[in-house]
């Protein structure tokens, strides 16, 4: 038996030795050159594309600061209308001595949570609101000839400044309200990374709601039904009976996408509900991002 394995450690050897031979001979690009040269291709063209993006935000933001009064009309009546509601559920909670279960700052961590992601990615996908005009004047084709993906040009073409100015104290309402939990450096690393996912589900739902754009032209109902939906997530999903859970769970993930988050930080989430949540957003963006392809190849141009 040890004949045996010496024997075949040696015609391991043997062909180890030839086929390494053969390869050098082929000269063929080292692995460590062929990762080097990927990743600065791919900080190339990210760069690329955020100097775009730079560019496009500063014309919408030139756009929107040129109307002052209705810029500030825009932001008072955001303003107010985040106030109003967090006092009504801080006292509404209050009042009846917790919902569901949970204390009063955990429902306004809720719903700072959800404001973050939805605040976050109307200020990114803003132009989705706009891109019904592209599809029926057929401004849409000028953006299909041009060098740039004409998804990054219909989803990010331009930032929202009213969103960028509530952003940072909202952000810093998120970190006040979080800190009171006293969370651990793990439960802070699962809520950043569960934020992340979330995000990357308003994406897939906003690529959705372009793609049914160039099929159906409906923007306005499509991106109107999608923030009903998500809505419902201003309040823990626990609140709900089923059908609607499981509906807002499994087929509508804006339980994933906003109460995961703020359960990650609290503690309440297990290490198989994470990673069910990274499983579900991926597959959500794949089957969107197909989507978009499908209905990219349906449009009819404005020439045709």
């Amino acid at each position: 038996m040890k004949l045996m394995a010496d024997k075949l450690v040696n015609q391991l050897s043997v062909v180890r030795h030839w086929l390494g031979k053969l390869l050098r001979s082929l000269k063929l690009p080292q692995p460590q050159k062929l990762k080097v040269s990927f990743v600065l291709s791919f900080c190339k063209r990210l760069f690329y594309y955020f100097r775009i993006w730079i560019l496009m935000s500063k014309n919408s933001f030139m756009t929107v600061l040129s109307r002052k009064k209705i810029l500030f009309l825009f932001l008072l009546g955001k303003i107010l209308r985040f106030s109003f509601f967090t006092a009504f559920i801080y006292f509404l909670v209050l009042g009846a001595k917790g919902l569901s279960g949970y204390t009063k700052e955990q429902v306004v961590f809720f719903f700072l949570t959800f404001s973050l992601i939805d605040i976050l990615s109307q200020f990114l996908f803003r132009e989705v609101y706009r891109f019904r005009s592209l599809v029926v004047t057929g401004d849409l084709d000028l953006v299909l000839t041009k060098p740039v993906s004409t998804l990054f040009r219909v989803l990010m073409g331009g930032a929202d400044v009213i969103d960028f100015i509530t952003i940072p104290p909202l952000l810093f309402a998120v970190c006040y309200v979080g800190n009171l939990f006293q969370p651990s450096y793990l439960q802070i690393f699962l809520y950043i990374l569960l934020f992340f996912d979330g995000f990357l589900v308003a994406l897939a739902f906003h690529i959705a709601v372009l793609a049914l754009g160039i099929l159906t032209l409906e923007i306005d109902h499509s991106i109107m039904i999608y923030r009903d939906l998500v809505a419902l997530g201003k309040l823990p999903i626990d609140i709900y009976r089923e059908p609607l859970r499981g509906i807002l769970t499994f087929i509508f993930p804006v339980a994933i996408m906003v109460s995961l988050p703020a359960k990650a930080l609290m503690g309440l989430v297990s290490l198989q509900g994470v990673f069910l949540s990274l499983t579900s957003a991926v597959l959500t963006f794949f089957v969107s991002l197909r989507f978009w392809n499908f209905a990219l190849k349906k449009y009819t141009s404005a020439s045709s």
